[in-house]
């Protein structure tokens, strides 16, 4: 793999779904371009047993798995910094090898997320084969990430647009329509994702919620095509010009102004905040237009929506904690519960000895 030239594990984060567990972020230098991909511990695991069971055992070995590591490493930063040196370590071990059989071997490139046949490749993740749940949901974010991008150019030309700056709105358009095209795919490959996933037996359940997710991105899409294919008529500027021009060479009259726009009749001046006193702009929506605002609106939107989706997620995590504290304290109540019947039975077995030895006495 020699377009490999780094590999590093740069960090890791706990991940609630489908049950709580750490992954880790590995990020790959190559020639062309650099990429990243997380994996579980238990992904390096499996790595290595097809290492061991097909070549050999790599030239490093796997930072051990912990006893209760599930109790211990999740909050253990200690744990977790070793396992991540010691994870990035075996990386490095098989990629700087002098024999090549780990680094060439399909396991190891599907690892990585490097398509077979195209060492180097670019791609996160190119085969819907190369698809676990933890990586299928890391596409998806990245996807996401990439439609903001694209509303952030959709923007940035209408703002150049409006200032008289054409050569330079034509290029912000051409970078969204390039970046949409290539997200059409990868959401095409993330929806055919679910079908091997679905065959590696992930629930009903959740295949229909990712199903929905797929849904919702390629809504965005359309909506994205449409609004980059729209020909923006004449820029603001341009518009101006224009309507100088023509009252240059045929000027109306103050009354006939002013009876076309209804300024004395209304009393109010124009503005495009409606319902507002006064118009509310700041240094963001200042130069954009009503299409502008629309994006910028909509990309809000989405933002909230996905920040409402991790409030829920967290919410549904504390709920669970809350259940299993509720169990055991309900648990220990029957227990104490139980003592107390015990020490009531020992008591009166103490004060009948005690009447019986009085008597004696």
């Amino acid at each position: 793999m020699t377009a490999i030239q780094a590999i590093f594990v740069r960090g890791y984060e706990e991940r609630p779904i489908p049950k709580a567990h750490i992954v880790y972020r590995i990020e790959i230098q190559a020639h062309v371009r650099s990429w990243y991909i997380w994996r579980r511990y238990s992904e390096f695991d499996d790595l290595n047993i097809t290492f061991t069971k097909s070549i050999g055992a790599p030239p490093c070995s796997l930072p051990p798995k912990h006893k209760f590591s599930m109790l211990r490493s999740h909050n253990n930063t200690k744990i977790l910094e070793e396992r991540k040196e010691g994870l990035e370590q075996y990386l490095r071990a098989i990629v700087s090898a002098k024999d090549d059989q780990w680094r060439d071997h399909f396991a190891f490139r599907e690892f990585l997320g490097i398509p077979a046949g195209r060492q180097g490749s670019t791609a996160q993740v190119t085969s819907p084969a190369q698809f676990t749940s933890s990586s299928w949901l890391d596409e998806h974010l990245d996807i996401q990430a990439r439609l903001r991008d694209v509303w952030a150019d959709i923007n940035k030309r209408d703002a150049l647009s409006d200032r008289g700056d054409v050569a330079s709105s034509h290029k912000s358009n051409v970078n969204a329509k390039t970046k949409l095209a290539g997200l059409l795919s990868r959401i095409g490959t993330l929806g055919k994702g679910l079908e091997e996933l679905a065959l590696a037996g992930m629930n009903e359940g959740e295949l229909q919620r990712r199903t929905d997710m797929v849904a919702r991105l390629q809504d965005d899409c359309e909506k994205l095509n449409k609004v980059v294919t729209v020909a923006r008529q004449t820029s603001a500027a341009a518009r101006a010009s224009t309507a100088g021009a023509s009252s240059a060479l045929n000027p109306a009259s103050e009354s006939d102004r002013e009876a076309l726009l209804g300024f004395k009749a209304l009393g109010k001046p124009a503005r495009r905040v409606f319902g507002a006193s006064e118009p509310q702009e700041t240094e963001v929506t200042r130069p954009l237009d009503n299409v502008g605002l629309l994006g910028l609106q909509q990309v809000q939107v989405q933002q909230q929506d996905q920040k409402l989706s991790g409030l829920t997620t967290i919410l549904q995590r504390q709920r669970q904690l809350g259940e299993a504290i509720n169990n055991e304290i309900h648990e220990q109540n029957e227990l104490l519960d139980s003592l107390s019947n015990d020490v009531d039975i020992v008591s009166g077995k103490l004060h009948r000895t005690n009447r019986e030895l009085n008597r004696l006495g």
